[in-house]
């Protein structure tokens, strides 16, 4: 599943989520949620938000530090069902409210890239697409090989869960 510059993306379903590898060098995930952008946009943005859904099953989030500002940092640590830590971290490059952010995001034992977050709304429902950037294919396919698209799928499988609770407040 590693298309060259030259060829057409290839996808795949991971449960909700359609992953895809547009180039040797970005990997896209898009998934619809059911609820409006605005909802799905803060609970990205809110720290109190997102240390109830960010991280797979199982996990629990140990550490949630969100300046959600352009410039601003963020690191977030969870600590997975089997015990172990992992960490995250970036910093925020642009936020256009509830349209976009764009961050940078590396995990703290792997090199990681750039990811532009888009919000779209129809119908009350959103369509959020993640497009991550990498420097090279060997750090795309480093991240491919680490499970991020399971624990992406899971992940946002929580997020969908949590805007449930979250609809018609």
């Amino acid at each position: 599943m590693s298309p060259d510059h030259d060829s057409a993306p290839v996808s795949r379903r991971v449960g909700a989520m359609t992953v895809t590898l547009k180039s040797n060098l970005e990997v896209e995930f898009t998934r619809v949620f059911d609820g409006p952008r605005r909802l799905v946009f803060e609970a990205h943005a809110r720290p109190e938000h997102v240390r109830r859904w960010w991280g797979p099953r199982g996990s629990t989030m140990t550490t949630c530090e969100l300046d959600f500002r352009p410039g601003g940092r963020w690191r977030f640590v969870i600590r997975t069902a089997d015990g172990r830590q992992v960490a995250f971290h970036g910093e925020y490059r642009e936020i256009v409210a509830p349209e976009r952010f764009v961050w940078t995001f590396g995990f703290e034992e792997m090199e990681g890239g750039l990811e532009t977050h888009r919000f779209e709304e129809a119908d009350g429902k959103t369509t959020l697409t993640a497009v991550g950037h990498f420097d090279s294919i060997e750090s795309r396919d480093a991240a491919i090989r680490s499970g991020m698209e399971k624990g992406a799928a899971e992940t946002w499988d929580r997020l969908e869960e949590l805007l449930r609770t979250q609809v018609g407040s």
